[in-house]
């Protein structure tokens, strides 16, 4: 018989929660490395190049991959032989060892969880509940698998009740393009086949558990009908041209994970989720002989790659003029050095019903950038804590009435815009910006001062002032209304589909 004490698990989960927050899984960064070796956009190549220094920080640093330190999704394997040294549910243990996780001063996780998410949405402060999951099976082990799942690409899942006569493959390829790319390529496609509707949607998840493993497959070749398609798809979605960061290239994903079950013979359902360049999982069990043990991977173990950006033009955003901002063009690469205000999804909202009531806005936008962001709190030194964007087409419904009545020059976040927001820009004569997404901590070391001016209520959500240095951005929709979200994907999948070598210059 196993006993599992309550400290043994609690501490597990929240060493867990810690540990993956600043270690991506070494199989996924070394995907990554292979991908960025092969690219040719420049574009995805840069951006690909942000995500590796930026990981190989964060392991040294102990530091957030990404502000977004996700919604935590705990799969739970419990031996029936296993016993209990507490009285209180799992549920109750697990979401304790959350709660000192995403509160340890030493390296502190954005909450980002809302409770009452048809109403008031009020955070909870501590990232609490978890989602878990549990699975009671043979033995006297206690199994479990932590993960960190960010919003953006949780928001990109899929789920769709085929006919048994239709094709998966024809699915994937058509229902992958309309995710954009807010999800934050290159990453991985977890896959669930079968079952019911909520099956497979547990299939798709736990499969993104699994290790990065396509190249192996690839030389080995398929055993079965599920490893055909995991290749087929690998292929066939990476010949989108869709590229890391939506930005164009040859690596949209670096696996295709599958797991399948049993369905009625009526059925056939297919559920899709991604997972974004800030994958964070990882697994331990524990036998009564105490707290997990996670192995801590050598940092040497980090590809060290180099990120030229000497050819970026570097913008003053204090004595920006409107005739520079319209000559930005999309593709092109900007250091940005002065003041920048963020805000985002709720302090657009309010900043609209208050401009609705003919109120003054408790800040100036008129010339001036927003950054779409919700910061990690700052730890001993540092001004900042890891500021990557948020996706951006969740503040597309705000921008008209923003362009319109403020003055603002332009927008940073991820991802790409919608017809709306670029309709706006165009009419506007303003710029869209994009910042890498799973590059946080790299972009937090570009913000030399960090204050907060408007809306302090909203935590993470509030309005602040940074002022940055050569803080690195692609402009992604120019004056003209021009993004390289639609141009970039079309040029990279008539090059692979014609085999032709790239025109490194485009």
């Amino acid at each position: 018989m196993t006993l599992i004490r309550r400290d043994d698990l609690l501490q597990s989960v929240a060493d867990a929660l810690q540990f993956i927050s600043y270690y991506h899984p070494l199989d996924f960064i070394q995907a990554v490395h292979r991908a960025w070796q092969m690219e040719e956009s420049p574009a995805a190549r840069d951006a690909m190049a942000q995500i590796l220094i930026n990981s190989r920080m964060c392991a040294m640093g102990h530091r957030p991959i990404c502000q977004d330190t996700g919604i935590v999704t705990v799969f739970v394997t419990i031996g029936m032989e296993v016993r209990w040294d507490f009285k209180e549910s799992l549920d109750e243990v697990i979401n304790e060892g959350v709660r000192q996780a995403y509160l340890n001063p030493d390296n502190v996780l954005r909450a980002s969880i809302l409770r009452d998410p048809a109403g008031a949405r009020q955070n909870t402060r501590d990232n609490t509940p978890a989602v878990i999951h549990y699975r009671v099976v043979p033995g006297d082990q206690l199994d479990i698998t932590v993960a960190a799942k960010g919003g953006g690409s949780e928001n990109k899942s899929k789920m769709a009740m085929l006919n048994p006569s239709d094709s998966i493959v024809d699915w994937v390829l058509k229902t992958v393009p309309t995710m954009g790319a807010g999800w934050c390529p290159p990453g991985m496609l977890g896959i669930g086949i079968g079952g019911t509707a909520e099956k497979a949607m547990l299939l798709a998840k736990e499969s993104l558990m699994d290790p990065v493993d396509i190249q192996q497959l690839q030389q080995r070749g398929p055993a079965n009908r599920i490893e055909e398609l995991r290749l087929e798809l690998y292929s066939k979605v990476n010949a989108l041209g869709i590229g890391a960061q939506g930005l164009g290239g040859l690596t949209t994903v670096v696996d295709v994970k599958i797991r399948d079950y049993p369905t009625h013979a009526a059925s056939l359902p297919v559920a899709l989720i991604p997972n974004c360049a800030a994958t964070r999982h990882v697994h331990f069990h524990l036998d009564g002989h105490g707290p997990a043990l996670l192995q801590v991977p050598r940092i040497e173990d980090w590809p060290e790659v180099s990120w030229d950006n000497q050819e970026a033009r570097r913008v003053n955003l204090d004595t920006i003029t409107l005739a520079e901002v319209r000559s930005f063009k999309t593709g092109e690469t900007l250091l940005l050095t002065g003041t920048l205000l963020t805000g985002r999804d709720a302090a657009h909202k309010r900043m609209v019903d208050m401009l609705a009531r003919q109120e003054a806005l408790p800040v100036d936008l008129q010339g001036k950038f927003i950054y779409y962001v919700g910061p990690v709190d700052p730890v001993r030194n540092e001004v900042v804590g890891p500021a990557g964007p948020t996706t951006a087409t969740r503040m597309d419904k705000f921008t008209e009435t923003i362009l319109a009545n403020t003055g603002l020059w332009g927008m940073i976040g991820k991802s790409e815009r919608g017809p709306e927001a670029i309709e706006a820009i165009r009419k506007h004569q303003a710029v869209y910006l994009m910042a890498v997404g799973g590059a946080a901590y790299l972009v937090s070391k570009a913000v030399r001062q960090a204050r907060v001016v408007a809306f302090a209520d909203l935590g993470m959500e509030a309005i602040y002032e940074f002022m940055v240095e050569d803080m690195p951005v692609t402009v992604a929709v120019d004056a003209q209304g021009v993004s390289v979200h639609h141009t970039a994907p079309l040029i990279w999948r008539e090059k692979i589909a014609q085999h032709v070598p790239a025109d490194k210059s485009t």
